[in-house]
């Protein structure tokens, strides 16, 4: 085998587990950027989302009164922190698979998973920012909360290019591991190029 053969994106099963150079790279950059606005999406809409008026007993959504608004972000938030946390786990665990097809399905779930994230993403800015913009000023004449909506917002639409990011970095490690892969089915070592038969004899 070739010295630098990489498989999708790691070296040689079994190598010890380098925090600095784990932290350096641009997925994982990525991946804790993902895991960062989760929790902020998560913490703004859990917390300051919900408000009631002196008139009324029970809580409602600011994004225009609509619970669906809350619970998405709330929801997408939620499993979003625990899928980030997962893959940054994987990513951590997978220069120890020694499997190429293992660490290929790896790659490929990588790259489903921040396509779907993106586009769940995107789908809760347009719904977000829609339902932030139709709210009424006498639901919430205090304007309380504003600055967390903005921000859940905001972040929304981070978290799609952040995912997207990832989903093309992920594609990235899949070339990379495929090109590894057929050009050590070709590679023949050098002294395997010459048969027993064709080297030279002393007398």
């Amino acid at each position: 085998m070739m010295d630098g053969f990489q498989a999708y994106g790691a070296g040689k099963a079994g190598g010890a587990f380098d925090p600095l150079t784990f932290i350096r790279q641009p997925q994982t950059v990525v991946r804790i950027l993902c895991w960062l606005f989760s929790i902020v999406i998560l913490g703004c809409v859990a917390n300051e989302g919900y408000i009631n008026r002196s008139d009324e007993l029970e809580e409602y959504c600011i994004f225009n009164r609509n619970q669906s608004a809350c619970t998405y972000a709330v929801t997408t938030g939620t499993l979003c922190f625990l899928c980030s946390t997962a893959f940054l786990a994987l990513d951590i665990y997978f220069p120890q698979i020694s499997g190429v097809k293992d660490r290929k399905k790896a790659v490929v779930a990588d790259i489903g998973v921040s396509a779907l994230w993106s586009m769940v993403w995107f789908i809760g800015f347009c719904f977000l920012a829609n339902q932030w913009q139709v709210s009424k000023e006498e639901d919430n004449p205090l304007n309380e909360g504003a600055d967390a909506a903005r921000s859940a917002i905001i972040f929304s639409f981070f978290s799609v290019f952040t995912w997207m990011v990832q989903c093309l970095l992920g594609v990235h490690r899949f070339k990379l591991g495929a090109d590894s892969v057929t050009f050590n089915q070709e590679y023949v070592e050098p002294n395997q190029q010459e048969s027993p038969e064709d080297l030279p004899t002393h007398e």
